[in-house]
Order: structure tokens, then C-alpha cells, then sequence
């Protein structure tokens, strides 16, 4: 197996990224705004905050999924590489993003941080046991699967960027691990060339007067 993308090679940076996620969650600074705007346009830190959540909840609710194995599991590039209309507030994966972060916020913050941090102890002891070729099913798009260590590899991701984005919206200087953030950084590098082309990448990288489209930008 190839050590990047072996199951501690991905496993452990998740758990220390979503525990770093877990702590921010319990700060007073987030309870205290929780229904003030945050960061990013049209959401409330609250929504931020159950957004951030979802990442290590949604982990336990898919690993719970119903599985039917009759298609070829989605890869975690290809997962961000299809996702073109995300500078789109008004899309639909944008509506329903802030649909469901909103209805995890509406337990308030309390519950959020405390339900976070339960099913990470969970996750803690549940994640080692889990073999390499384990699937889970991507809820919110039915019949779609992923392998289990992809769909970590894309909550590194989630919570590199949304734990920075909680943080600044309350001003907690708090960044997701190094670790997390590398897995995120090669990630969306490689979604970005899956997308564009990896000519399109090199030149984003090394000559941005001949980044036209701006190559990098996944999310």
C-alpha cells in the first residue's frame, strides 16, 4: 500500500484536526456570537459552527449509511474536482450547505460542541478498528459511495478551511493542524489539475500572469 495514502496516513490527521475543530467549538467566544454574521456572506457563526460540527458528525452518520456496493466508489479528487459552481452563494450546493449547517445550529451551541466532541471520542476508538477497503455512503447524495479513507482525506479539507473560517470570525487564534492542512493542500492541488489540466496548475503555481482562470481556486 502506498504510504500516502495508507490509513494512518490520513487517519490520524483527521482525528487531530477534528479534535482541534472540537476544542474551537467549545469556545465562549463562539457561543457568545453564535447569531452574529461570520466570515463568509449569508452565515451566522452558529451555521459556521454547525457546519464545522458536521465534519466529524457526518463521518459517524455515514459510517452508519446504508452501503449497496454497485457502483465504483467516488475518489476525494474527483469529489472536489466536479464542484464548479461553489463561488456561487446562490447555487444549489451552496443552499444546501447553509440548509443543513443551519439546522445543526439550531441545537444551539452547547449541544454543538458537546455532540461533536462525543462522536469524536467515538471516532477515536472506532477509526482504527475500520479496514482499509471500508466504504460509507455519502448521505446527501444517494447512491454515491466513497472509501472511507477518501472521505477523510475531503473532512481534512473541510476542516482546515472552516475551522480557519470559525476562528477568524471570532477571533480565536486557532488554525486546523499542519498535518490536516498538508493533506488539504494536496487535495485540492490535485482536484484543481483533475479539473483544469496540470498545465493550467503549473502556470497558477509559477506564472500567474498566464493564470487566465484562476486554476487554483477549488472551493
Amino acid at each position: 500500500m502506498d504510504p500516502l495514502t495508507s490509513p494512518d496516513a490520513v487517519r490520524d490527521p483527521y482525528l487531530e484536526a477534528a479534535a482541534r475543530a472540537a476544542a474551537l467549538l467549545h469556545d465562549p467566544r463562539v457561543a457568545s456570537a453564535w447569531d452574529g454574521e461570520s466570515v463568509l456572506a449569508g452565515m451566522t457563526v452558529g451555521a459556521l459552527a454547525g457546519h464545522l460540527a458536521r465534519s466529524v458528525l457526518q463521518v459517524e452518520w455515514f459510517l452508519d449509511g446504508p452501503l449497496d456496493h454497485g457502483n465504483e466508489p467516488t475518489t476525494a479528487v474527483t469529489y472536489y474536482a466536479r464542484i464548479v459552481d461553489a463561488p456561487d452563494p446562490g447555487s444549489a450546493l451552496n443552499r444546501g450547505v447553509r440548509a443543513r449547517s443551519q439546522e445543526s445550529a439550531a441545537a444551539g451551541a452547547a449541544a454543538v460542541a458537546s455532540d461533536t466532541a462525543t462522536a469524536l471520542d467515538r471516532l477515536r476508538a472506532r477509526l482504527p478498528q475500520e479496514p482499509a477497503d471500508r466504504r460509507v455512503a455519502i448521505l446527501h447524495r444517494p447512491g454515491e459511495e466513497m472509501l472511507l479513507d477518501e472521505y477523510l482525506r475531503t473532512r481534512c479539507v473541510e476542516l482546515a478551511v472552516h475551522t480557519d473560517d470559525l476562528a477568524l470570525s471570532v477571533g480565536a487564534d486557532v488554525r486546523a493542524p499542519e498535518p490536516a492542512t498538508a493533506v488539504a493542500i494536496d487535495l485540492l492541488v490535485a482536484a484543481a489539475a483533475e479539473r483544469h489540466g496540470r498545465l493550467a496548475v503549473l502556470h497558477a503555481l509559477s506564472r500567474r500572469e498566464r493564470d487566465a482562470i484562476g486554476a487554483l481556486r477549488v472551493l
